[in-house]
This record gives C-alpha cells, structure tokens and sequence, in this order.
C-alpha cells in the first residue's frame, strides 16, 4: 500500500513530496541519500529489503525528498543560501513531515534512518528534536558536513550535531540521553568508519547512549550493505519481525 503527499513548504520556499509504503505498525521514516527524493528507497530496492516486515504490520515506511542535500549536490546558491536550507529542512521535517506522519499514523515516537548524508541527517533530527524520535539508524555516516556545503554560517551550527551537541543542556539533553543512536558502517570502497567514531565521541561525551557497529571490509558504500544493515537494525531496536 503506498500513498504520496506532496505540499508547497513555506519554510523551505519549495515544494517537498512524502511518500508512505504499509498500512500499519511503528512509523519510520527513511531519509534519501544526499540528491536523493522520496523514492529514491523503493528504486534502490530497499522497500523491497522491508517488505515482509511492512506486509506484516510491523512497520510503516515514510520518506521524503532531500532537498537541502539536493542543494548540496548540486551547489545550488552559495555557502550561505545552503547552511539555511539545510537548517530549514530539518525544521521542516519536524514541523511538516513528522506531523503527516503522526495524522496517518497515530501520535507515536518515530524511527529515523538514513544512508551517508542520510545518516548525517537522522544524528541531527534526533539531537534537535528528541520529543519526536525515538532511535536513529545512522549507516555508513558522513558527519563532516562542511565539505559538501563549502562553508559555514551560523545555521550550519544549529544543524551540525557535531558542533551543537557538546554545548547542550538542560531538558533537551535529558531526553536526549533517553534516546539511541546506532552509527553502523563497513571499511569497504567509500566507506570510512572512523566518521562513525567521531560522531560516537561526541554523543557518548554527553551521555547519549549509541553504539558503532564495524561491518568490516566486505561491505562498500552501496545500496546492498544497506539492505542488509537497515532490516536487522529495525528487527533489533524495534523489537520486530
């Protein structure tokens, strides 16, 4: 059962499409990879990879297009214009998207996942809004995200949890640390593992409960390491399946 939504985003200034697959059971909601949309998941075959744990009711997919990365990818604007579509997705995402996904699906905590700029981009959701997310599901990680933007300003800051996470206090960090993140990545072609690390150093800095799993050198930075990491991370820290 899929569905698509799609709506004129006042905080982005575009459009932006969210797709679901399932009819039932815990949201969560898959990122694209950094120019990726909303199918992109279903193209690459990784709603296939969730099938029987959607035909079964156990999870109900989401994802939606990666506008800022789309930006990112393709150097749209400069350095400036980029830092605040990157802040400004993340905001959508909390106050657009996930509200969709609560009205289709009930008022639950979700599930954030994602693959590279994905990865990034689910760290950064849970860490800034710890009342919607449950659990991030960070695979083959690409954190350092200056590089691709090609600068910084202030929005970058708010958007990095590399940079926003040690300064954080207070009740958003409590419940923060009543959160997980998992940072999972091989030391095949394109991979590099050590991004995980980093990130884990600065979480576990603050409490914030994660664990880096090291798939090893047989798993590259290509759809099928995550096909095989995705399924058995939501079977685990969904208690699914």
């Amino acid at each position: 059962m899929k569905t698509v939504e799609r709506w004129h985003s006042d905080r982005m200034r575009q459009d932006i499409t969210l797709v679901r697959w399932g009819h039932d059971g815990a949201p969560v909601l898959i990122l694209p990879t950094a120019g990726g949309d909303a199918e992109e998941i279903e193209r690459h075959k990784m709603v296939r990879h969730l099938q029987d744990l959607v035909d079964a009711g156990h999870i109900r997919v989401y994802s939606c297009d990666s506008v800022a990365g789309k930006a990112m990818m393709h150097s749209w604007g400069d350095v400036g214009y980029r830092c605040w579509l990157l802040n400004q997705f993340h905001q959508a995402v909390a106050k657009e998207v996930v509200p969709a996904m609560q009205a289709d699906s009930g008022h639950q905590l979700v599930t954030v996942a994602g693959s590279s700029i994905g990865a990034f981009n689910s760290v950064a959701l849970i860490a800034r809004f710890p009342q919607l997310f449950r659990v991030a599901i960070a695979m083959s990680g690409t954190f350092d995200i200056q590089r691709f933007i090609g600068g910084y300003t202030d929005d970058l800051f708010y958007s990095s949890p590399q940079r926003f996470v040690p300064g954080m206090s207070g009740p958003a960090l409590d419940l923060l640390r009543q959160r997980f993140v998992m940072l999972a990545s091989g030391t095949g072609a394109w991979e590099d593992v050590d991004e995980s690390w980093r990130m884990a150093d600065v979480l576990g800095a603050q409490g914030i409960p994660n664990r880096v799993d090291n798939w090893g050198p047989d798993y590259e930075h290509e759809w099928p390491t995550w096909w095989a990491m995705l399924p058995q991370y939501l079977r685990e820290l969904l208690g699914v399946g």
